[in-house]
């Protein structure tokens, strides 16, 4: 298993008059359609033609403004009759615009490109789900997204449950993480009258310092050990902080009461905000000194974590899925390039040792932790940085043909 970032310089002249044709599900805004139309960009820039074979979508507009090139095609189904019949339509798109390379992202999708490919020679690359499917039938399908020349994992999490379950040969995985969008998730794109005005509807006073939990609260996202953790560092004499709980907490309201409660039964209901959605969340996390993540369950995508970073905050999040890969920690890294803290979950005590430990942070060294969260969110999930990892995968693929 390999990681596609590195020296590209050949990469940009071997994609020069390729055609790469992506398949995902349909062109509506959502992490697979957007990386998409990202790389389709980036073909563009580097000389290659891009095409998008997806159902219709509101991106279907904007990847045509860039000079990318929609194809309708149906495979988010499981529909045996509609998949074949996008297949042939595979077939014939291959041969008639001379594709070199096929990248499908969804299930549907990399079984069409493998029927196709079995009639017309082209490479083909498919990208791993960010969870590995639960239900046999699912299963059956993502079978086909194990099969490619080349295939992408979002993390180390999702290629090793695949690698173990299809088979996958450790060689033929790449992973690139999900990209997040550093352009809008950047401390100098957020006025400081953001963050006032958040702060002032949430009642917290200027001289706090905030942890903000990100996420729907529901018990998979743990937000129920933030009473004790916050007990705790009360009890350690940690003044003025304020846990903000920001997320949609109406779907589990029950669960969201008994988090209250156990404020209440801590004695410290006064440090807790259950704001509900928020709407500007890169001022809310402009706002915060530190982040919390105590998810119990893996989550489907963990941006949060990247996205804090982004923001350029230190991050305090669980041993769970594919959280522990979105942060820098000893001892895979040095303590010096440290960007946040990792501890077992549901392991309140831990969890508090690491708030503490990040609260208690000099200024100086608050400030250059800060920095490299945004320098490591910049490198790993930039959209420019998930292009330049896939562009690698492409031009390995070519690098055979000659």
């Amino acid at each position: 298993m390999s990681n596609a970032y590195g020296d590209n310089q050949e990469a940009v002249r071997t994609l020069a008059g390729a055609t790469v044709l992506q398949i995902v599900p349909g062109l509506r805004e959502g992490p697979v359609a957007r990386t998409a139309l990202n790389v389709a960009q980036a073909l563009l820039q580097w000389g290659a033609r891009a095409l998008i074979a997806a159902e219709d979508g509101p991106l279907a507009d904007e990847l045509k403004s860039i000079g990318g090139e929609w194809v309708p095609l149906v495979n988010d189904t499981s529909n045996l009759f509609k998949l074949r019949r996008s297949a042939r339509i595979l077939e014939e798109l291959i041969a008639g615009e001379r594709v070199d390379i096929v990248h499908a992202q969804s299930a549907g999708g990399a079984w069409c490109a493998h029927l196709a490919a079995s009639q017309i020679a082209v490479w083909l690359v498919t990208t791993l789900p960010d969870v590995p499917p639960k239900s046999r039938l699912r299963a059956f399908w993502a079978s086909s997204l194990a099969r490619g020349d080349r295939v992408i994992a979002p993390s180390s999490y999702a290629a090793a449950a695949m690698m173990d379950r299809y088979r996958l040969p450790r060689e033929r995985i790449t992973v690139v993480p999900r990209g997040i969008d550093t352009a809008t998730y950047d401390p100098a794109a957020v006025d400081g009258r953001r963050i006032s005005a958040l702060c002032a509807a949430w009642k917290i006073s200027d001289d706090a310092r905030i942890v903000l939990a990100p996420g729907r609260v529901a018990p998979w996202n743990g937000q129920v050990l933030l009473p004790g953790i916050a007990k705790k560092l009360a009890d350690a004499g940690v003044p003025n902080v304020v846990f903000v709980l920001a997320g949609e907490n109406r779907s589990q309201k029950k669960y969201a009461r008994s988090v209250f409660e156990q404020a209440k039964t801590h004695g410290v209901q006064k440090m807790f905000r259950l704001i509900g959605h928020c709407r500007d969340m890169p001022a809310a996390f402009a706002s915060a000194d530190v982040v919390a993540v105590p998810a119990t369950q893996p989550p489907v995508l963990g941006r949060v974590v990247a996205q804090a970073q982004a923001m350029g905050r230190p991050v305090v999040t669980t041993d769970i899925g594919v959280l522990p890969e979105h942060v820098v920690t000893p001892p895979e890294m040095p303590e010096d390039v440290r960007t946040g803290w990792v501890v077992k979950p549901g392991d309140a005590e831990a969890f508090s040792g690491a708030l503490l430990a990040a609260l208690s942070l000099d200024d100086t060294a608050y400030r250059a932790m800060c920095a490299r969260s945004r320098q490591f969110a910049e490198y790993m999930f930039s959209p420019q940085s998930v292009a330049a990892a896939t562009r690698a995968v492409y031009t390995s693929l070519l690098a055979r043909d000659t």
